[in-house]
C-alpha cells in the first residue's frame, strides 16, 4: 500500500518562480481553494512585513446575484483594503452555450483586458482568474490570446485559474492541474435527504486544506454580513512544529475579527509514515480529537475544520467509531469540513453530503520545482 505522510513546513525550500495553477472539475472546492491561497498569501506578507497584493478577477459572476465567496472577499477587504482588488464581470443569471449573447462577450473582454493589464503591471503577487475555464469553453474569449498572454507573465507572478472545462491549451501551459471530482454533492435537500452539513475534501491533488481555509473565510464573512458571530475552529493534525503559513493567515484574520477563530495544531514536527508511528503520534492525535469532539458537541462553532483528519485515521492514529458518533450527534447548524488524503475511506465518509476528491493530473513538485510558502503550505 502506498505511504501517507504530511510534509512538514520546515523541511521545504521556498521557490521564487510563480506558477500557473488550474483547478477544474465538477466537484466543489475550486473557488474556495483560490480563496485559501489568497488568505495564505496575504497572511504571510503581513507576517514578513511585505505587501503581497492580490487581484480577484471573477468571470461570469455579475452584480445582482450573491455568490458564496462574496461575503468572504468583503470580509478580507474590510481588513486589508490596500492588499486586495476585486473585479466581477458577466450577467447575474446562469446560461449555457446556446444562450451566449453579445453582452457576454463584451463582459468577458472587459475582464480579460483588466487581467492583461494586471499581468503586465507587475503590481500583484497573486492573480486569481475565477471561472476563466468556462469563459473559454463557451467561446467568449479566444483561447490562443489567453495562452499567449499567460506565457508572458512575470516570473514571480502566481496565477490561479478556476472553473469547469479547462481547455487543453490551458492545461498544457499549466504547472499544476488539480481536478475536483464530485463523489457526492447534495448541498440542498434532494429526494427527501437533508444536507448533513458535513463536507469532505480528499485525494492526492492540491486544494484540500486551501479549500478548507476558503470555507472558514466564507463562514466568517457570511456571519459578518448578517451581523452574526459565526465562530470557526480550525483543528489540524499531523502538523506539529512551526513554519506553516496557515498560522500567519489565521493570525491576520484574528487581528481583524478577534474572538471569531480558534486554532489548534497537534503532532510531531516530523512526517508520520505507516508502520513507523511513535507513541507520541497517538498521544497527539488523541489530544487533537478531544478538542475537536468537545467543539462539535458544544454548538459554539458555526464551522469546524478538521484538517488532515483523514490521513490520521488512515494511519490508525485514531479509531473511526468515535468520529462517526460525534458527527451523528453534532448540532444541525454546525458545519464540519474534513480534509486529507486516505487510501481506505473511513465510515464517516457516508455521512457527508459533499465529497470532492482532488485528482492530481500535474504538479510542479513532480518536475523538481520547490513548493512556495503562502501558496503551497
Amino acid at each position: 500500500m502506498a505511504e501517507i505522510g504530511i510534509v512538514t513546513a520546515q523541511v521545504i525550500p521556498d521557490r521564487k518562480l510563480g506558477q500557473v495553477h488550474v483547478y477544474d472539475g465538477q466537484g466543489k472546492g475550486k473557488s474556495q481553494a483560490a480563496l485559501g491561497v489568497v488568505l495564505r498569501s496575504i497572511g504571510l506578507g503581513i507576517a514578513e512585513k511585505r505587501e503581497n497584493r492580490v487581484l480577484l478577477l471573477r468571470f461570469l459572476k455579475g452584480q445582482g446575484r450573491e455568490y458564496s465567496e462574496d461575503a468572504a472577499i468583503e470580509a478580507l477587504r474590510r481588513g486589508f483594503p490596500h492588499l486586495i482588488d476585486q473585479v466581477r464581470t458577466g450577467r447575474a443569471e446562469f446560461f449555457g452555450a446556446e444562450q451566449v449573447i453579445a453582452f457576454d462577450k463584451k463582459e468577458a473582454r472587459r475582464g480579460w483586458d483588466i487581467a492583461k493589464g494586471a499581468i503586465a503591471s507587475g503590481f500583484y503577487s497573486v492573480l486569481v482568474l475565477d471561472e476563466l475555464n468556462p469563459v473559454l469553453d463557451l467561446g467568449l474569449l479566444p483561447v490562443a490570446e489567453v495562452v499567449s498572454t499567460l506565457r508572458q507573465k512575470a516570473q514571480d507572478l502566481e496565477i490561479i485559474i478556476t472553473g469547469r472545462g479547462a481547455p487543453p491549451e490551458i492545461l498544457e501551459i499549466s504547472n499544476l492541474h488539480s481536478e475536483m471530482r464530485a463523489h457526492r454533492r447534495l448541498e440542498t435537500t434532494t429526494n427527501g435527504k437533508q444536507d448533513s452539513g458535513i463536507e469532505i475534501y480528499t485525494g492526492a491533488g492540491k486544494g484540500k486544506s486551501t479549500s478548507a481555509l476558503g470555507r472558514a473565510l466564507q463562514a466568517i464573512g457570511q456571519g459578518i454580513s448578517r451581523d452574526l458571530s459565526h465562530r470557526v475552529l480550525i483543528m489540524q493534525w499531523l502538523k506539529g512544529g512551526a513554519g506553516y503559513t496557515e498560522d500567519a493567515a489565521i493570525q491576520a484574520l484574528r487581528q481583524i475579527y478577534p474572538h471569531l477563530i480558534d486554532h489548534h495544531r497537534c503532532g510531531r514536527d516530523a512526517i508520520v509514515w505507516r508502520g513507523k508511528q511513535q507513541e507520541l503520534d497517538y498521544v497527539e492525535a488523541e489530544r487533537g480529537w478531544e478538542i475537536a469532539q468537545a467543539a462539535i458537541a458544544s454548538g459554539l462553532y458555526k464551522t469546524i475544520i478538521l484538517d488532515e483528519l483523514n490521513p490520521t485515521v488512515d494511519l490508525e492514529l485514531l479509531p473511526e467509531e468515535p468520529i462517526v458518533k460525534a458527527l451523528l450527534r453534532k448540532p444541525r447548524d454546525t458545519e464540519v469540513i474534513i480534509t486529507g488524503r486516505c487510501y481506505k475511506p473511513p465510515a464517516y465518509f457516508e455521512l457527508a453530503t459533499v465529497h470532492s476528491e482532488m485528482i492530481c493530473h500535474k504538479h510542479y513538485a513532480e518536475q523538481g520545482v520547490d513548493l512556495k510558502r503562502g501558496v503551497d503550505f
